[in-house]
């Protein structure tokens, strides 16, 4: 199955960061859902050096279309020089998953929010 979704990866440092990104990708309707996962553990290169940080993971259920969108919104309010923002498509889901994530979510962000989709 090939749907026009995506679940996008974002990780950061605190909880604050976390619900701040998650609100506004809400209110925007850039996101149908944000789950946040704490306790990860990030290893990764950095100025040259290795290194640890503990983070939460956003797992962000959203349209393809609306991919620029969302890394700009996550460049514009995550503290990271080099936030993560990594896309993969949602190969499968229910049909009634995919039109509840469709119905809350904008087809462009070039749609005045007061022709956004209604909320259920």
């Amino acid at each position: 199955m090939n749907t026009q979704y995506d679940i996008c990866f974002v990780t950061v440092g605190d909880k604050k960061t976390a619900d701040k990104i998650t609100a506004g990708l809400l209110e925007e309707r850039l996101a149908a859902c944000v789950s946040a996962v704490p306790g990860v553990e990030s290893s990764y290169w950095w100025k040259d050096r290795i290194e640890k940080s503990a983070e939460i993971l956003l797992l962000i259920k959203t349209r393809r279309a609306l991919r620029e969108d969302i890394i700009q919104f996550v460049k514009r309010h995550h503290p990271y020089t080099v936030p993560e923002t990594i896309f993969t498509e949602i190969g499968g889901a229910s049909h009634e998953y995919l039109d509840w994530l469709g119905a809350n979510t904008v087809f462009s962000t070039n749609i005045p929010k007061d022709k956004a989709p209604e909320k259920k």
